[in-house]
């Protein structure tokens, strides 16, 4: 990619590989909602279960209100997912 990316840098210009890469960046960005999709639907299941959203719980369990429960873990874990994956559908947005 860096030998790429040098390249267009200098001038060089080819369908073939901008096609390839717009399919590339298309695919990673299809895969990238599938799974936000799923985390988010496993994240609703916290907030209804503990009737608060995502971002309450994180500031309250961060700040120590919650205590240290198995599901609030659980919960942490998918929230810092989702985020991850909400940044690289951001990046893949912004390479287009």
């Amino acid at each position: 990619m860096q030998q790429l990316e040098s390249l267009y840098r200098q001038g060089y210009q080819s369908e073939v590989v901008d096609r390839t890469l717009e399919k590339m960046i298309a695919l990673e960005n299809a895969q990238t909602r599938r799974e936000l999709e799923i985390i988010e639907a496993d994240l609703q299941v916290y907030e209804r279960q503990y009737q608060m959203t995502s971002r309450d719980f994180q500031e309250r369990f961060h700040d120590g209100e919650l205590g240290d429960g198995a599901d609030y873990f659980e919960w942490s874990a998918l929230c810092d997912m989702a985020q991850i994956l909400r940044e690289r559908l951001h990046a893949l947005q912004s390479e287009r």
